[in-house]
């Protein structure tokens, strides 16, 4: 059983960074997997913000690109997601979701996405001041 643990929380001021971690579980070794950070912004639809699959491809929500990084460290078994120049719009609960049924693909930036993964994070909430 795939788990992911994404809890950290965070309250910073606008122009400030991020990196938050996701500690997975549970994977098969031989599994094609997608992971990706994922949030809900007050009053919007989820959306996707990067991912990465064990291809190795990572993809980037087009609005974001420059800004974020995602990354993962095999030997901790951990997901991150580096946030830069932290913007008031960045207040959203965020989200580490896995699937491992296949690659990651640029489909799943859609409005709305999120629907193609099967394993989520309890998610936390990150509030950017200005």
């Amino acid at each position: 059983q795939v788990r992911l643990v994404d809890s950290w929380g965070a309250s910073v001021q606008a122009g400030g960074s991020l990196r938050p971690p996701c500690m997975y579980s549970g994977f098969d070794p031989y599994d094609y997997y997608c992971l990706a950070w994922i949030r809900l912004s007050p009053g919007k639809l989820r959306e996707a913000v990067a991912m990465l699959d064990t291809h190795p491809s990572t993809l980037y929500k087009n609005s974001l690109k420059g800004r974020v990084t995602i990354s993962q460290d095999n030997s901790k078994n951990t997901l991150y997601l580096q946030v830069n120049n932290l913007r008031h719009e960045d207040t959203a609960m965020y989200y580490c979701a896995a699937k491992n049924d296949g690659f990651c693909y640029s489909s799943y930036f859609d409005v709305g996405s999120g629907t193609q993964f099967t394993y989520w994070g309890q998610g936390t909430q990150v509030t950017v001041s200005s």
